[in-house]
């Protein structure tokens, strides 16, 4: 399942995001999008868990979460 994460700060890392996601099952994928012109984050991203429950799980856990000092927003992606 690809969930959308976003209001990340920009500070953080695939590895970082990897981490907040990965006590809820496997993470297959994750990524951050970065502006073309700058190489800096957009400050949202995109993590795929190969097990639907394991993504709800994550979804419900981490939503509204506040990594960083910034409440962070996640949901299934379309």
């Amino acid at each position: 399942m690809k969930i959308l994460v976003r209001n990340l700060e920009r500070s953080i890392t695939e590895a970082e995001l990897r981490d907040l996601f990965s006590p809820f099952g496997e993470v297959e994928h994750c990524i951050i999008v970065l502006d073309q012109a700058t190489g800096k984050s957009k400050g949202f991203g995109f993590v795929e868990m190969p097990h639907g429950r394991d993504a709800v799980k994550a979804i419900k856990g981490l939503n509204t979460l506040r990594v960083k000092g910034i409440g962070i927003r996640v949901k299934a992606a379309d």
